[in-house]
């Protein structure tokens, strides 16, 4: 018997000594509507993109890394 669950969905930010592990606060929304939910409190997400999810512990984790100070 095959069993289908929903993974819960995890957001994930590092950069230096900083390191963010977020909860999905509405699993309806998409990835980038939840980073803009969260760059209110944390404003570092306002210039950050979201990289391909990536399936760890039974949770999808989604990393959102920082554009500032990259080049291309």
């Amino acid at each position: 018997m095959i069993k289908a669950t929903i993974l819960e969905r995890v957001f994930e930010y590092k950069e230096k000594d900083i390191q963010l592990l977020l909860t999905d606060p509405n699993p309806e929304w998409n990835p980038e509507t939840v980073m803009n939910f969260y760059a209110n409190t944390y404003p570092m997400l306002t210039t950050a993109k979201i990289s391909t999810p990536e399936i760890r512990e039974d949770k999808i984790f989604f990393k959102m890394e920082s554009v500032l100070g990259t080049k291309g």
